[in-house]
Order: structure tokens, then C-alpha cells, then sequence
């Protein structure tokens, strides 16, 4: 039984933003906040296309907003347009990452580095940074995506493992720094059932990976009034992995 059949989340009134939305994790929690009965504020840099799930030109319940989360006036603006369209920011996933990996420290590049800082974990601060002042207003939640693979160190991904494990230290710190008015938590995938995961890793074991639709269960989860005595914390989702 998947979660979302599991329990009831109730959203109604209320505003996410999440960041990452063209992704497969980031689009399945967008439909999962949708389903929940959320405005949804889907983030990303690219516009989607035709083809893409985030096409959903005249449904009310979603609008997509295209920002580099890197770039601080960007997000600093962002941030105020979404505020002064919705009145409220309630919610905030950051969903958007990459991954690299394949090479020791000393044959890794600088340029590889910096981007996984960038993408990885300077997005989750800078989002968590503009929304906590509408989200402490409206004693909201912030939900990040950590890793698995951020609790120990390993051969040949290790600047993707450490960025991983800078996302559980910036949860705990939103935590302890809002507790009592924002929570703060975040997840721990193994591998995720993505088309782009199947192709980079045909011959793998993919029935033990997770869906995407499972993760956006636990994430919409964290969000509910059903954890609200939970803060803080970084919660596997690691499936059969």
C-alpha cells in the first residue's frame, strides 16, 4: 500500500513552493500537493515545454515560475512575486539537485565541485533563506532532500555526499532556529526510479529503487498537521534499496 492511500493530507488554503519542479521528484510532489488541495508554485530554470507534466496552461491550482536558484536577486524576487500573487507561502520543498560522481578528490575539478555546492545546497539555503519570513507568518514547513549515501563517505562521489550532508546540517539548523513556528526536515532517498537513473544505470536492480510518488508521499507527510511534533529530523526513504 503506497502512503498516499495510507493517510489523508489536507492542504486547502494553503501555498507550496517547490523548487526542482521539472524534475521527476519535484513534478510528483507537485501533483501530490495538487492532489492534497494546495496552490502550487512550481520553481525551476527552464521552462517546461509541451511535452513536459508541468504543462498545465489554465489550471488554477498551479502556476509554474522560471528562476535561477542560484542567483540571490533571482530568488529574492521570486520570492516577492510569488508572495504578492498568493497572499501567503505555507510550504516550501526544496526539491532541486543534481548528481555527479566518478572521480577521487584530487582528479575532481573545481568546476564540478562548485556546481554541485551550487545546485545542491546553495538553492536550499537561499529559498529557505527569502521564504522563512512568510513562513514564519504562517508557521509553515520547509522540506528538503538529503541522501542516503550523505552519511558516509565513499569512493568517487564524494563532493555530491558532502553537499548531501551540508542539506541534513541546514535542516537541523532551520529547526533549531525556528522551533516552535517553522519545521524543518528532510529526506533521505537511496537511488530513485527516475528514466534518467534506468539509463545511466541499465543493468541495475531497478524494483529496489524508489518511485518518485512515494518520496512526494512523505514529503507531503512532513508537511501535514499529522507531524507536527516532528522537527528536525531526516527520515530514510530508501524502499528495498
Amino acid at each position: 500500500m503506497s502512503a498516499q492511500t495510507a493517510f489523508d493530507v489536507t492542504f486547502d488554503g494553503t501555498v507550496a513552493v517547490i523548487t526542482g519542479a521539472s524534475g521527476a521528484l519535484g513534478s510528483g510532489a507537485v501533483d501530490r500537493f495538487r492532489a492534497a488541495g494546495a496552490t502550487v508554485c512550481g520553481v525551476d530554470v527552464v521552462e517546461p515545454d509541451d511535452d513536459s507534466p508541468l504543462d498545465r496552461e489554465g489550471d488554477p491550482k498551479f502556476e509554474f515560475y522560471r528562476a535561477d536558484l542560484t542567483d540571490e536577486n533571482d530568488v529574492s524576487a521570486l520570492v516577492t512575486e510569488i508572495a504578492d500573487d498568493h497572499g501567503r507561502i505555507d510550504h516550501l520543498l526544496n526539491v532541486a539537485g543534481t548528481w555527479r560522481g566518478g572521480a577521487p578528490i584530487e582528479e575532481t575539478e573545481l568546476d564540478e565541485f562548485e556546481l554541485l555546492m551550487d545546485v545542491n545546497l546553495k538553492t536550499a539555503f537561499l529559498a529557505s533563506k527569502h521564504c522563512l519570513p512568510h513562513l514564519q507568518e504562517s508557521e509553515g514547513s520547509i522540506v528538503s532532500v538529503s541522501a542516503r549515501s550523505s552519511l558516509e563517505g565513499g569512493e568517487g562521489d564524494g563532493p555530491y555526499r558532502i553537499t548531501k550532508a551540508g542539506i541534513r546540517l541546514l535542516t537541523e539548523t532551520l529547526a533549531e532556529e525556528n522551533r516552535g513556528t517553522v519545521r524543518a526536515n528532510c529526506v533521505m532517498p537511496s537511488v530513485i526510479d527516475t528514466p534518467a537513473n534506468r539509463e545511466m544505470m541499465p543493468d541495475a536492480d531497478h524494483d529496489s529503487w524508489v518511485d518518485p510518488t512515494e518520496i512526494a508521499d512523505v514529503m507531503a507527510f512532513l508537511c501535514s498537521d499529522g507531524a507536527t511534533v516532528t522537527s528536525g529530523g531526516a527520515v530514510p526513504v530508501y524502499g528495498d534499496a
